[in-house]
């Protein structure tokens, strides 16, 4: 085993630094993974530039990374499901297995949930790094590791589209062209969505999402009322959307989904910004909108994994620039600028 273990530490506001640390050795349900790629996420530029993300503060240095696959080196003593030189995607979320939220299948919602990245638990944007195997998923031979790392976000997708229910001839409005935005337009068209109108701040996002099978894309404008874009979204469904899923997570966003949404439709929120905001809600419960709320994923990386192996989904497209991993603070600093026309920004760790 190389003794190199390159590592990204986060160690305050905007403090990454890269060192050495220990390879740690797989417990007996575990598996070491020599990484492939680390995808960098909203929150993750989140902590390095605010130090914190509502009550998860960094308090100590952390390792940064989440959205992340590799190559499994080695295997815990009671781990079956897997073998030396399977290429895998990481589920980051290791759950308790025992609580009632994990045994009625939200394991999501466990209040004991280990999740990397996610202070004060260490994530895995190093050359190696040991994953609980029960959580890690074999790749096919034709799917990459910069799409298993996509996993991550493509499950959130998933996740967001299952809680609306989508399906055959539903009407999606998605307000958001970011990356949870996009993998959410290629998981509701996956899951049969006759018309998806998308809005965003950028063109240059529209323009991809367009390229991604969006019906309809719809540049917003700050000047415009909140009622002049409800009435720009309705003219560009055609009716009114009987699902919105707001990647945004502004409040004028979460506003928007309410009034936009068809009476008796659904609301899902997958976008985190402020911990308060002003919404219409006698509006939402005159007319039966449900308003649902969306954390993260359960259940969903195997379904995540056929969209991609089963090629229903590209992500590929979703790749926008491509670092080493001894270049991850360039990284970070593209991610946050969003120059280049940046969506997803990719880490290679060996």
């Amino acid at each position: 085993m190389a003794n190199d273990n390159l590592t990204a530490i986060l160690y305050g506001i905007n403090d990454i630094r890269l060192e050495q640390t220990p390879v740690e050795e797989p417990d007996e349900n575990e598996v070491l993974i020599q990484m492939g790629c680390v995808g960098i996420c909203g929150s993750d530029v989140h902590y390095w530039v605010n130090g914190r993300i509502g009550d998860f503060v960094v308090r100590q240095p952390m390792i940064i990374g989440h959205e992340a696959s590799g190559v499994v080196v080695k295997l815990g003593k009671n781990v079956t499901n897997l073998k030396v030189g399977d290429r895998v995607a990481i589920e980051p979320g290791v759950s308790c297995r025992l609580c009632n939220y994990c045994k009625e299948g939200r394991y999501n919602l466990c209040k004991k949930m280990v999740f990397c990245a996610t202070p004060p638990v260490h994530g895995n944007l190093r050359r190696f790094y040991k994953h609980a195997a029960d959580f890690c998923f074999k790749l096919p031979e034709h799917v990459s590791l910069p799409e298993g790392a996509l996993l991550e976000p493509l499950s959130v997708g998933v996740h967001a589209c299952k809680r609306a229910n989508i399906g055959i001839g539903s009407k999606v409005l998605i307000l958001g062209a970011g990356p949870i935005g996009l993998v959410s337009l290629l998981v509701a068209k996956a899951m049969g969505a006759n018309k998806i109108v998308i809005t965003d701040l950028e063109q240059n996002r529209l323009d991809l999402a367009k390229k991604l099978g969006a019906n309809v894309t719809l540049l917003m404008k700050k000047k415009d009322t909140e009622a002049e874009t409800v009435q720009r979204v309705i003219e560009a469904m055609g009716e009114e959307p009987d699902k919105t899923i707001d990647a945004c997570g502004a409040e004028s966003t979460i506003r928007l989904a309410i009034l936009a949404t068809r009476p008796g439709g659904v609301a899902v929120l997958v976008g985190m910004g402020a911990p308060e905001v002003k919404i219409p809600l006698i509006h939402a419960l005159v007319r039966e909108v449900d308003i649902r709320g969306v954390f993260r994923y359960a259940n969903d990386y195997a379904d995540a994994l056929e969209l991609l192996a089963s090629r229903k989904i590209d992500v590929k497209p979703l790749i926008t620039h491509n670092y080493k991993i001894e270049e991850t603070v360039k990284a970070f600093e593209t991610s946050k600028s969003g120059q280049g026309n940046v969506v997803k920004v990719m880490i290679h760790c060996n």
